[in-house]
């Protein structure tokens, strides 16, 4: 039993994924479900106890490194993570509504990203009934997300922005700004806004 589980997430078994790019490294304690669904490109890592549930489709591009304790759960979506990205310890990315992810994006740990939200207007239905919006979240290219950030569904991360850790993201950022708080706003420019 433990063999075949050690062969399994063995990346020199190609045929045991959809796709794998050259110079991969896959911790043997690292969790990998349903690797057919998943695309690693050249010289991505992922470390032990990273947790890869893949009922719909993930993509890791190249030079990205997931670390200890990173949990990426498609139910049933797609998630896409650019080159040269970095997804620390304890983040949770989840890819129901669709989560995609630029190049060079920094994610510290326990961040949170959550393409789906629980509709509950109606009172006399109970919360799980009435379904989900799945609008899909989007992370443009070199962004740094802080630690313990939450990001909500529907939301676009503008290129080159900064999220202050523990800010909760539920509207668009835009380009080159550096937000933060509950819920996140504007506190700075990286570079000199147009608008």
């Amino acid at each position: 039993m433990i063999s075949n589980i050690l062969r399994f997430i063995n990346p020199s078994f190609k045929i045991l994924w959809g796709e794998i790019g050259e110079n991969v490294t896959i911790s043997r304690k690292a969790f990998v479900e349903n690797s057919k669904n998943i695309i690693l490109k050249d010289s991505v890592t992922i470390e032990m106890n990273s947790y890869l549930s893949v009922n719909g489709k993930l993509i890791i591009g190249e030079n990205t490194h997931i670390y200890p304790y990173a949990m990426l759960l498609t139910h049933k979506g797609t998630i896409s993570i650019g080159n040269n990205c970095t997804i620390h310890p304890y983040c949770v990315l989840y890819g129901l509504g669709g989560l995609k992810i630029g190049n060079w994006v920094r994610m510290a740990a326990h961040t949170v990203i959550i393409p789906a939200n629980h509709i509950y207007k109606n009172p006399d239905i109970p919360i799980r009934k009435q379904g989900l919006t799945m609008e899909g979240v989007e992370i443009k290219d070199d962004v740094w997300i802080g630690a313990g950030v939450k990001i909500l569904d529907g939301v676009t991360i503008g290129e080159g922005s900064a999220i202050a850790a523990g800010s909760v993201i539920n509207k668009d950022v835009p380009d080159y700004s550096v937000v933060g708080g509950v819920p996140a706003k504007i506190i700075n420019w990286r570079k000199e806004n147009k608008n």
